[in-house]
């Protein structure tokens, strides 16, 4: 299988004619450089946005990708090289220097006041005099906008309100409604269902069409492939850019990452063991005793890896959280080979041998002041294999510490790097370790790509194969649809914390799980 999803992108290739040399530039980018801390992040790069182009960066974690867009929208001044911006050379000090030149951009993680409506929270800030909001006017131009670009959105609802797919919309309404010529787009499909990303494609091809040019931050293949052209940076630099419509995957992964990855998956076929986690019924009420959990009901046998899908926000984190003992559930049971487990804490569930992936590395998973060493034994740290006597056996921890660090490719100076200092990759890969040699039959895998590039993903699935391979059940959540489809023997689809089916995943299509994703139930027996 490939690590590609096979999503259908109804747009005709003529629609997707990759720039010329003869365009204007909206932007161009000379020998930039900006050093953190004595860590160079951008090496003399040089970009070019051309008028009307959607241009995609590429790169692996740590590239440079989020520093050369941070420097474009005036985060971050570089210390070496020009920014020039249609034309004129520029210095950018805030994002708000570069809103006045027409600089917009769109972060992955949304700037949105959840109790403004819509519409405050695209005028708040904006007007230049008064003291009352003009919301008369604004409506009027974003009720011009959505007609034009047949976005549907309520501009009365309150932010809270929407789905975080929708909540993307507002953002980019904002874009538009300040008249940006150039918009930023930081990992823009990560909360979207595939119909919702082949509309926003649709959308962003149209502003291009009006003369807008964008600078698309993915690290999505097929979206890569929709853009234009591709500036691929490695280690800070630019490696190459070249037209999407004369190069392939393939192509730029070896660029990104300077060696061959391979987009196949081999995963073998296998029976399934015993049962190893049946939930029955499960339902869980959240932070305000709302229902994030409702009657939610799975197993996992040995050998098995069973695929949660789901737009964020949709009772995937709570489902994790209450199987890891971390939320209890006000109804359900929970056995883990046949033992109840209900109402068992995170440690009582540790040494039963569950492994616990979370979805954010870093605030949920690693403490990032620590050590590599110290998050290998975190949670563990009071088992007597890691102690002599009343202290820590840093002898012992050492030595395991550089064996893990071998076997799971931690690419850092020595095992007493501050995992803040890490990449994601290979902070994700100290989780890994720490999980993979601590639990022994049950995986609860929630989100193990996110953010990562295609190398360490590549690296992740052979892992999670591997477990498999060994016995495992694992639970396996993922956003990425690619994920699921290359490494989960059934996907069961969450939508507003219920289960809308389960199917397999080699009858079934990308756009059928995107569907039932939106809410859509599958039939009984599929």
């Amino acid at each position: 299988m490939s690590l590609l999803p096979s999503i259908k992108d109804p747009t005709p290739a003529n629609a997707r004619k990759a720039g010329t040399e003869d365009k204007p530039l909206a932007l161009h980018v000379a020998g930039l450089t900006k050093r953190f801390a004595g860590v160079t992040a951008n090496d003399g790069v040089d970009f070019d946005l051309e008028v009307g182009e959607i241009h995609c960066l590429f790169g692996e974690n740590g590239a440079g990708k989020s520093t050369l867009s941070s420097c474009i929208f005036g985060f971050c001044t570089p210390d070496a090289g020009q920014i020039i911006v249609r034309g004129q050379p520029v210095e950018m000090h805030s994002p708000r220097d570069a809103i006045k030149l027409g600089i917009g951009m769109v972060h992955q993680h949304f700037v949105l006041v959840p109790e403004f409506t819509v519409l405050e929270n695209i005028i708040v800030g904006t007007q230049k005099s008064g003291w009352r909001l003009d919301d008369r006017a604004a409506r009027q131009k974003l009720n011009s906008l959505c007609e034009a670009y047949g976005i549907e959105i309520d501009l009365d609802a309150y932010v809270w309100q929407l789905a975080v797919g929708r909540q993307q919309w507002v953002e980019i309404l904002k874009a538009l409604y300040l008249d940006v010529q150039i918009l930023i787009l930081d990992e823009p499909t990560a909360v979207l269902t595939p119909d919702e990303s082949a509309r926003l494609f649709a959308i962003m091809r149209k502003m291009c069409a009006n003369g807008m040019s964008i600078i698309l931050i993915t690290h999505k293949v097929a979206e890569v492939m929709q853009s234009n052209r591709v500036t691929v940076l490695r280690k800070g630099k630019t490696v190459a850019t070249v037209q999407t419509r004369d190069t392939s995957p393939e192509e730029l992964a070896r660029l990104m990452v300077g060696r061959e990855v391979s987009f196949s998956v081999n995963k073998s076929t296998i029976a399934p063991g015993d049962t190893v986690l049946e939930v029955s019924g499960l339902g869980a009420r959240g932070y305000w005793n709302e229902a994030v959990l409702n009657q939610v009901s799975l197993s996992i046998a040995r050998h098995e890896i069973l695929g949660i899908a789901g737009v964020a926000g949709n009772g995937q984190k709570e489902l994790f959280e209450v199987l890891s003992g971390v939320r209890w559930a006000r109804e359900g049971t929970i056995r883990l080979n046949g033992e109840d487990v209900s109402r068992l804490t995170p440690r009582a569930m540790m040494d039963r041998g569950v492994g616990h992936i979370p979805d954010d590395r870093f605030r949920e998973g690693l403490v990032g002041p620590f050590s590599i060493a110290e998050n290998l034994i975190l949670g563990w740290q009071r088992n007597a294999k890691y102690r002599s006597g009343l202290f820590l056996d840093r002898t012992k921890i050492a030595a395991l510490s550089k064996t893990m660090m071998a076997r799971y490719q931690i690419a850092a100076r020595d095992d007493e790097v501050p995992v803040e200092n890490l990449s994601g990759g290979n902070a994700q890969k100290v989780i890994l370790a720490r999980e993979f040699l601590h639990s022994s039959g049950l995986l609860l895998a929630n989100q193990p790509t996110r953010g990562l590039d295609i190398g360490v993903i590549e690296y992740v699935y052979a892992q999670l194969l591997q477990k498999r391979e060994e016995g495992f059940a694992i639970l396996l959540a993922s956003e990425e649809l690619s994920d699921l489809f290359n490494l989960a023997d059934r996907i069961a689809v969450m939508f507003k914390g219920e289960i809308v089916g389960v199917v397999d995943p080699k009858t079934t299509t990308v756009e059928e799980v995107g569907m039932m994703m939106a809410g859509r139930r599958m039939e009984a027996g599929r």
